[in-house]
């Protein structure tokens, strides 16, 4: 992963310092995902991300948020997190497999896949008083 500005590539990018989100927006065929922001001089500005890039971009913003965080303040204990609202978990089409949704309680959610193992072990560390780590493999 490179670092902001140290890009010694010899493509041109325009880089936007924004100053504030101001609207997230969706197409109305829902194709691409547009996200206002005012630049440092008070400009608006928007970025349009095509459905597939605004779920890489929702992919990898964690992991950058995370790893800035720690460099920020020298700790790499730290973690960017968020409370616990409400929770679901539905079947998937695959029977092997269900669905976990986490909420926030202002509304942010993710939803993921988790196996049958997998369930049977995260059941196990909530109700375990030792410290877990998760046996599957993670990125």
């Amino acid at each position: 992963m490179r670092d902001a500005k140290d890009d010694t590539d010899t493509m041109t990018e325009t880089e936007i310092d924004s100053r504030a989100l101001t609207t997230c927006a969706i197409a109305p065929d829902g194709k691409m995902i547009s996200l206002g922001f005012t630049d440092a001089s008070g400009q608006p500005v928007a970025v349009r991300l095509p459905l597939e890039q605004a779920g890489a971009l929702a992919m990898t913003l964690p992991a950058l948020i995370e790893q800035a965080l720690r460099r920020q303040f020298r700790d790499d204990s730290l973690r960017f997190t968020f409370p616990l609202g409400s929770w679901a978990v539905e079947q998937s089409p695959d029977p092997g497999t269900n669905i976990v949704t986490l909420r926030t309680p202002d509304g942010f959610g993710v939803c993921f896949t988790v196996q049958r193992q997998q369930q049977n072990a995260l059941g196990e560390a909530f109700i375990c008083d030792c410290p877990w780590r998760s046996p599957f493999p993670t990125h």
